[in-house]
């Protein structure tokens, strides 16, 4: 089977690529990527991307239809990836997370790849009180990252053909990598705590996200990759996740605390509503993909970041500021002349 991947060389794709060379060390894996984040490896001695059978660079939103000739299944990862860069960086947003990413299925679809998947988000649920939310349910995208997913979920059940395809919607993303992102829940969360032994919480700490490691991110896609249409049709929106993996954003403070001794947590409790809030159904997910269901536990993913951290010598409070945090890498490419403001390479 060969199996490209757009969009590996970031937070996701290192871990992605790792679990499919280990789990079919016979397939051929290769990469594209504009490299905006290639060098901010966190914990390693080699680039993830040795384990690659070829690694091929270029911007997303100028692909030739021959990039995806040839492949038996088309991994869409590349994306403006959350909603501060969304929000610095909206109609680009649009441009990558929206059309290119269409752009790159309709070539696969012509081109006989025979699956497509597409890393969406349970961000496109937003502001959701009430019972966990169902693949069906009323979306309610409060950020152009969260609109750019579900514009191109619009998109993709348009497509003609026989090609198989896989929106997932993803739970947030939390765990260690070989591009560490600090600029997610728990991440933070474990980074505030190594680096100033507190925590503090911005919103009231009712807040629900659910979470899904990035390891268990690697399974869904090695489902997803493989699946039939007669696992839930030809063109399947699901949430990747797990019902017990729903959190309250305090839960999440205080697990961490627990987990480095000494660490005191801050909630604001006069805090406004967060603008994103929800509970997601997995339901769907656990009956389509039984081997496949989430196996890393809050705790873990926890120790897995506290452990790489730890490894790496993290001590940085200001660590906002740092190649760690995905805004500020592009912030600093565009200052020094590298990028221009529309996010292409000068």
């Amino acid at each position: 089977m060969r199996i490209l991947i757009v969009g590996n060389m970031g937070y996701v794709g290192p871990v992605v690529v790792r679990h499919l060379r280990k789990a079919h060390p016979g397939y051929v894996i290769d990469g594209f990527d504009t490299a905006f984040f290639a060098h901010c490896l966190t914990g390693v001695s080699q680039v993830p991307e040795r384990n690659l059978d070829h690694q091929f660079y270029g911007d997303v939103r100028n692909v030739s239809p021959d990039l995806v000739a040839g492949y038996d299944a088309v991994v869409e990862l590349a994306a403006i990836s959350n909603d501060p860069m969304g929000n610095r960086y909206a109609a680009v947003t649009e441009a990558i997370n929206q059309k290119a990413s269409v752009g790159i299925a309709e070539a696969a679809a012509r081109a006989g790849v025979r699956n497509f998947v597409f890393a969406s988000s349970c961000s496109v649920y937003g502001v959701a009180v009430g019972p966990a939310r169902k693949e069906g349910d009323p979306l309610n995208p409060v950020t152009a990252y969260a609109k750019s997913k579900v514009g191109t979920e619009i998109e993709l059940a348009k497509l003609d053909g026989n090609m198989v395809v896989t929106s997932l919607r993803f739970a947030t993303a939390c765990g260690m990598s070989d591009r560490l992102r600090l600029d997610l829940v728990l991440n933070d969360f474990v980074a505030c705590a190594l680096s100033e032994k507190r925590i503090t919480v911005l919103s009231d700490g009712t807040p629900w996200r659910p979470l899904i490691d990035v390891a268990d991110m690697a399974l869904a896609i090695d489902w997803a990759i493989h699946r039939r249409p007669d696992i839930g049709g030809r063109n399947l929106v699901i949430n990747a996740g797990s019902d017990d993996r729903n959190y309250q954003v305090r839960d999440l403070a205080h697990a961490v605390a627990a987990a480095v001794p000494g660490t005191e947590v801050n909630i604001n409790t006069d805090a406004p509503a967060d603008s994103r809030s929800y509970k997601v159904d997995f339901g769907l997910y656990a009956a389509l993909a039984p081997k496949h269901q989430p196996r890393v536990t809050l705790a873990q993913s926890i120790a897995r970041l506290k452990d790489g951290m730890e490894a790496m010598g993290f001590v940085d409070a200001d660590f906002r500021n740092s190649q760690l945090i995905r805004l500020k890498v592009l912030e600093r490419h565009v200052n020094g002349g590298a990028l221009s403001d529309d996010l292409y390479w000068a």
